[in-house]
């Protein structure tokens, strides 16, 4: 199983610590994609802080963000799973699964990044600012950047079991599954169940929920089908059938009664 994770706006920030190596990072089919970004986004944060700003898309007050990216290549760097937070992060709350979970978590979770393409929760960044959505003065934008070499690594890296797509919608672009994997590709949309709205904080909190409940219980369904039967067998109310033609991912709807 391979579950496509969104990042976090919000990132922890740490204090002294072994600063990024690149090639240490998993999917190095990644890595000359990657150094382009980080190349432009510190020139840019270090030539023009108003541009940066205008950029990066930030607030006057996340003009510290800028500062954060000048020193993405000597600040600390952390397993991602402690540098991603926020509402998903807080709800899957990896630091506290059992032992088996979190090796089933490195295995199986790729959290999607506008700077790092996308990365494995064990794999050592530092806290940065740089979504999907931004588009770079050289390298224009992101999702467009990443879209080549994401065809080229993400399906050796989905293997032959189910693809859970659990990415909000500004990463999706970045990859799409195709063909045979898109086949045992699932994405899930979680719906109040009384309104059938998505309303953002329980849906991220909600999706969290599923990916431990998943991680905790040791499951791996081979592909969507398996995945409704393991979610209703976990307590979780799922619509959903096969799509109409082969080589369509399935789409889920996973119905919520509390908003929390």
């Amino acid at each position: 199983m391979l579950v496509l994770l969104p990042p976090s706006e919000g990132k922890a920030s740490f204090g002294r610590g072994t600063p990024l190596k690149m090639e240490s990072l998993s999917l190095p089919g990644l890595s000359d994609a990657r150094a382009a970004v980080l190349d432009e986004l510190v020139e840019l944060c270090a030539a023009d802080e108003e541009k940066a700003r205008e950029v990066l898309g930030l607030t006057e007050g996340l003009r510290g963000e800028i500062a954060k990216n000048l020193e993405l290549r000597t600040a600390a760097a952390r397993p991602a799973g402690e540098i991603y937070t926020g509402v998903l992060y807080d709800a899957l709350d990896l630091a506290t699964l059992d032992t088996a979970a979190k090796r089933r978590a490195a295995r199986s979770l790729l959290v999607f990044s506008g700077l790092w393409g996308a990365v494995r929760v064990t794999d050592r960044i530092p806290s940065y600012r740089c979504s999907m959505g931004v588009k770079l003065p050289g390298l224009g934008a992101l999702g467009t950047h990443w879209r080549a070499p994401m065809a080229d690594a993400l399906p050796e890296v989905a293997g032959d079991g189910l693809v859970l797509d659990l990415r909000s919608s500004a990463y999706t672009g970045a990859w799409k599954p195709k063909g045979e994997v898109a086949s045992r590709t699932a994405s899930v949309r979680v719906l109040h169940a009384p309104t059938r709205k998505v309303v953002s904080h329980f849906n991220k909190a909600t999706k969290g929920r599923i990916v431990r409940s998943l991680l905790s219980a040791g499951v791996a369904p081979k592909g969507p089908a398996e995945l409704v039967e393991a979610l209703r067998d976990l307590g979780y109310v799922v619509e959903g059938e096969a799509p109409s033609r082969g080589g369509q991912a399935w789409s889920l709807d996973v119905l919520v009664d509390e908003i929390h």
